[in-house]
């Protein structure tokens, strides 16, 4: 199994709660971690933009990233959202076999 960390922005709060219990109900992610809200700067269709956003830390495994992808891609209200998924390189085995036990099976 390998365990991955997925790291998405959301606009507001309301918006973070709604896709981090969507995605453990889904049993798509363990645990999420919605964090408090962070200034964003990037570049956007031309123009350099300053935002609120709030990030979410999303645990899971590697087997399940496109079914989790997806869902964020359905859910998330922005245009393009960040999806950044990074492989951990190492996990407590005990956490790690939780995190097998909370998500979907691989084959479902």
């Amino acid at each position: 199994m390998d365990a991955v960390l997925v790291i998405t922005n959301l606009p507001d709060r309301e918006a973070a709660r709604r896709l981090a219990e969507k995605l453990v109900e889904d049993r798509l992610a363990a645990c999420v971690n919605i964090l408090a809200p962070c200034e964003s700067v990037y570049r956007w269709q031309g123009r350099i933009e300053t935002t609120q956003e709030v990030p979410l830390l999303i645990k899971t495994l590697g087997a399940h990233y496109d079914k989790l992808e997806k869902t964020i891609r359905q859910c998330h209200p922005y245009e393009l959202p960040e999806i950044i998924a990074v492989p951990l390189a190492a996990v407590l085995p005990a956490y790690l076999e939780w995190l097998g036990a909370e998500t979907i099976k691989p084959e479902e």
